[in-house]
């Protein structure tokens, strides 16, 4: 029976820790150790030496800076794999709605697509297209998300040559987008420009969510979608290009 019980009490004991010799010997060993395990920084307090009463040690301070940096390093890290991830997202929904617009068979339909399925596809909550008024054009739209401009209003609204306009607060315009303006609280504008025989008119993109869009935003993938909207629109009126 005592037999038994040595035995079990053997089974039963825990490893022992490495003595500080043993950690101080391996990491002698490993130089890099602590290189390859920043996170061990985090966690560890620095020395501090004072030799002389009149000097200063400044190595718990660069300890400290080094962990900060670290700290830094992370933090930017997870902002750019979110960054990236988010970017991915929009990209995949910009490329369903260029599909969606290209299998328009009418051009009501693509109008359709523009200021209906793209309000879904871009998880936003109004999608308008404003056109100007011309002189051989002056009705007010029949198809819901197209609204009509005063002769001037693109540049007035976009400013003069801008071609993105993102802001993160404000209040829905109705003349861009019509009954849909008391929902917007940021909203994205793009300039269009079809053709040279075409009317100027910009592309409008509203949502309930102040920040959604923001002036530190990438335009890239939006001004894609408006460079294929040109064209569509071209293609459907037969227009010459710009």
């Amino acid at each position: 029976m005592a037999d038994r019980s040595e035995e079990a009490q053997k089974k039963e004991k825990v490893p022992a820790l490495p003595s500080a010799a043993q950690v101080i010997a391996y990491l002698r060993r490993h130089p890099d150790f602590l290189f390859r395990h920043p996170e061990l920084l985090d966690i560890q307090a620095s020395p501090a030496r004072h030799k002389e009463s009149q000097v200063v040690d400044l190595q718990h301070f660069m300890v400290e800076r080094l962990r900060q940096d670290v700290a830094k390093l992370r933090a930017n890290q997870d902002e750019i794999i979110a960054n990236s991830r988010d970017n991915l997202g929009t990209q995949e929904r910009i490329h369903k709605a260029v599909l969606a617009m290209l299998e328009a068979e009418t051009f009501e339909e693509f109008i359709d697509i523009i200021t209906g399925d793209l309000v879904l596809l871009l998880e936003v909550d109004v999608v308008c297209l404003c056109i100007e008024r011309t002189e051989g054009y002056n009705r007010r739209p029949r198809l819901e998300g197209l609204e009509l401009l005063e002769q001037g209003a693109v540049d007035r609204i976009m400013g003069k040559g801008r071609q993105v306009l993102l802001r993160d607060e404000a209040v829905g315009d109705p003349e861009v987008f019509g009954g849909a303006a008391e929902l917007v609280r940021s909203d994205a504008l793009l300039r269009l420009k079809p053709s040279k025989a075409a009317p100027n008119a910009l592309l409008a993109f509203g949502t309930r969510h102040p920040g959604y869009f923001h002036p530190g935003q990438g335009t890239e993938l939006l001004s894609f979608l408006g460079r294929i909207i040109e064209f569509g629109i071209r293609s459907w009126l037969d227009l010459p290009k710009p």
